[in-house]
């Protein structure tokens, strides 16, 4: 990882910078192929700690997934982490496609319950013969290969589907106690909502890293859309930055830069050291975010 000296007089202690993960999506049509690839020649000289492929609802991308998994590790040196849900598969079914993932060189999988087939806001209704639970998938991933590293997810407004924080982290307490080493949050834009939940969290004795989860609103309008659907409020300070930019792309990218360098540098001020950026497949808005917090691609350093 790179390095990033403190805004310095001479003698101060050159400190680490962040360390940073991307999530990408698996693409549909050759285009989004291309457009994807550029993405990841784009971010990969930033040298982040692993790289994750989402998982539609119900494995509905499930052979995409696994395509573009495959071709970063043949491709690159990036280090992939597979999505994996429980969602309308038998446990034999989600075993296989654990099995191939090993098979390829896979060594971590983000394990998540899903989203209901319904769609969010519907009930949940697990597979007959499937893993019923997010927990029960991390057990059953880390039963067969202890190898494999697994994160799972965290909720700093809680789950939709929680009738109350307690029961939330509850829930991430099982995935815990089944074996996950990591928890990436859902998007948050308060970072006081970070704070919270991460001060709870420890208070149960639960001490994996809780990744945050940074998205930068490069369409602001479908964002929150997209977001207030899983739980995730929008303060009115953050809308009003985006009023009247609807048709204004390069002036909507810039604030959206802004707001997101300025979430994650607070957040790097009060101590934490690790981010996962949902990338939307783009590079540009997350590129810059990076060089702010003093993460440079390997030998940028040297050439300035």
């Amino acid at each position: 990882m790179t390095e990033t000296a403190s805004p310095s007089s001479e003698g101060h202690r050159t400190l680490p910078s962040p360390k940073i993960s991307f999530e990408f999506f698996p693409p549909k049509t050759a285009e989004m192929e291309a457009s994807l690839w550029e993405t990841i020649k784009r971010l990969a000289p930033l040298h982040p700690t692993f790289v994750s492929v989402t998982y539609g609802a119900g494995g509905s991308t499930r052979e995409r997934t696994h395509a573009t998994i495959a071709r970063i590790l043949k491709e690159t040196s990036l280090l992939p982490a597979a999505h994996l849900t429980c969602v309308g598969a038998a446990k034999g079914e989600i075993d296989d496609i654990v099995a191939r993932y090993h098979e390829i060189g896979v060594r971590h999988i983000v394990a998540l319950r899903g989203d209901p087939a319904g769609g969010i806001g519907t009930p949940f209704v697990a597979h007959p013969d499937g893993y019923k639970t997010s927990a029960d998938l991390v057990a059953g991933i880390k039963r067969r290969y202890p190898d494999i590293e697994v994160s799972v997810s965290a909720y700093p407004e809680k789950h939709p589907e929680s009738a109350h924080f307690d029961a939330d982290i509850d829930v991430l307490k099982a995935k815990v106690d089944a074996g996950a080493a990591r928890a990436i949050t859902q998007v948050f834009f308060d970072n006081d909502f970070y704070f919270r939940y991460r001060d709870r969290v420890r208070a149960r004795g639960i001490e994996i890293p809780i990744v945050p989860g940074i998205m930068p609103m490069h369409n602001f309008r479908q964002a929150r859309n997209f977001v207030t659907r899983a739980g995730t409020s929008v303060p009115s300070w953050l809308a009003e930055k985006f009023d009247g930019l609807d048709d204004d792309p390069d002036t909507r990218k810039l604030v959206a830069a802004t707001v997101a360098a300025g979430q994650v540098q607070k957040l790097a001020k009060h101590g934490v050291d690790t981010f996962h950026f949902y990338t939307m497949n783009r590079a540009d808005l997350v590129f810059a975010i990076s060089h702010l917090l003093g993460i440079r691609p390997a030998g940028a350093r040297e050439a300035a």
